[in-house]
């Protein structure tokens, strides 16, 4: 099914609990946003978790539906909360309390890409704020609640993994002995997000496939966790992330030439986690 806020694949029978995830993947650029931005269309794109909707795919032949952006991050961020809009941005928005995603410009409309580049010129109307998540972030969120919320009724719970990607610079900063530094990062609040057993199981499947692997440090999750994770109701969500340097030509936003080895890698990996999610038998059975 395609929308113009999500695209989401389904298998023909859904076998397991897990629900896949992509918010920062989507690249259909508007040209009208393009020609409102001081960008250019490559630095406007390294925001962007690039293909990592590509490497998640495959994990509806496991058995998981998956539900990814079409519009950029850079455009809307789907990991924000929809009133997190920046007052330095979006016209006639009064200052809230403090929050530190909207003070560095990375609310739910971003006023800046990465390395705090700014994306506008100036101002937004506040009406065009509103458009924006009127057609693509409510849709979006109404469409991944009504997944879980079927699967819990299949299954009796529901396990939501986001998929990331961080560059590798901050990988580099946030672990400058090299010894230590984690390919992909599990986000689960530290706890709150997600049960410690299916978490450590999914880290288990992340080890195995022989990737570096840390928590919350520097990631522990955004917004998506934070609203979706629920472990008293059977609905966990957690977030990982991918250092990009293992797929993606940073520079050029590019596959870069190990990008089919990782979807192999990948392709492991989401059977793995697929597999976590089947501990649940679907309700009917009981």
């Amino acid at each position: 099914m395609t929308h113009k806020a999500y695209a989401l694949s389904q298998p023909p029978e859904q076998t397991t609990s897990v629900v896949f995830a992509s918010p920062h993947s989507g690249r259909d650029y508007l040209r009208s946003f393009l020609r409102s931005s001081v960008l250019d269309e490559l630095s406007i794109r390294s925001s962007e978790d690039a293909f990592v909707d590509l490497l998640v795919e495959p994990g509806v032949a496991c058995g998981a539906p998956f539900i990814a952006a079409r519009m950029p991050r850079a455009y809307l961020d789907l990991n924000r909360a929809a009133d997190e809009l920046d007052p330095a941005l979006i016209e006639g928005v009064g200052r809230a309390s403090h929050n530190p995603r909207i003070a560095s410009g990375l609310g739910v409309i971003p006023r800046v890409v990465s390395n705090g580049r700014a994306i506008y010129r100036g101002k937004l109307a506040r009406d065009e704020a509103h458009k924006r998540l009127r057609q693509y972030w409510r849709p979006y969120h109404d469409r991944l609640q009504a997944l879980l919320d079927d699967t819990r009724m299949m299954f009796g719970e529901a396990i939501l993994v986001d998929w990331h990607s961080m560059p590798h610079e901050a990988v580099e900063a946030a672990h400058p002995d090299r010894k230590l530094r984690p390919d992909v990062v599990i986000g689960d609040r530290f706890g709150a997000s997600a049960e410690g057993e299916i978490v450590d199981r999914i880290e288990t499947v992340l080890l195995e496939a022989g990737l570096r692997v840390t928590r919350n440090a520097p990631f522990a999750g955004a917004y998506i966790t934070q609203a979706y994770g629920r472990p008293s109701r059977k609905q966990h969500a957690l977030q990982i992330e991918i250092d990009r340097s293992l797929y993606l030509d940073e520079a050029r936003v590019e596959p870069s030439a190990n990008f089919e080895a990782f979807q192999q890698v990948m392709a492991r990996i989401l059977t793995g986690i697929t597999d976590v999610g089947r501990k649940a038998l679907p309700m009917a059975a009981e």
